[in-house]
């Protein structure tokens, strides 16, 4: 039986934006993350982080510090009664022409083989456009949030349509359709 799931941007979305974030040390959280996907995963949701990581590609950080940091932001939401079931990013640079960077659907396609997960009942959160486009390549709803970079791409959502929230709580809130 197919799952539903949320497929989550990392950076902007769930932890705040560094810029190329190496050290674990500089994972903090976005405001009302953990209490948006608690309310997510309670609603049978999946949660799923997927992610570009172009930082490798461009030799600001390695590989390895791409998986610490996921396992710390894994660890400060573990605190907080939340679970990741997994994390996808790509490794790739703009131009590399992989098929896992967002837009592109290497990564929910991962996901999708790996869980058996239905795309048509999911979403695909982040503060990017092309988390995004994400949803519209892969059939499922998608929703920008105005945390990290998402305020810079506000009026180009407004104008498509797309659903608009301040941070993941109120995300979840459109969700399960609650007036945030």
């Amino acid at each position: 039986m197919s799952k539903k799931a949320v497929f989550l941007d990392r950076d902007g979305t769930v932890i705040v934006d560094r810029h190329y974030l190496s050290d674990p040390a500089g994972v903090e959280l976005e405001h009302h993350a953990a209490a948006g996907l608690r309310a997510m995963a309670a609603a049978g949701y999946a949660l799923i982080v997927v992610s570009n990581q172009s930082g490798i590609a461009r030799g600001c950080f390695r590989h390895d510090d791409a998986i610490a940091v996921n396992g710390r932001t894994d660890e400060l939401l573990r605190r907080e009664n939340v679970t990741i079931l997994d994390w996808f990013f790509c490794p790739h640079g703009e131009n590399d022409g992989c098929s896992c960077r967002k837009p592109r659907p290497g990564l929910v396609e991962a996901a999708t083989r790996k869980y058996d997960l239905d795309l048509s009942q999911s979403w695909v959160i982040g503060d990017k456009r092309s988390d995004v486009d994400l949803a519209a390549a892969i059939g499922a709803f998608g929703m920008l949030v105005t945390t990290g970079h998402g305020a810079e791409y506000g009026e180009w959502a407004k104008a498509a349509g797309v659903p608009i929230c301040s941070d993941l709580l109120a995300a979840s809130q459109v969700m399960l359709g609650v007036s945030p």
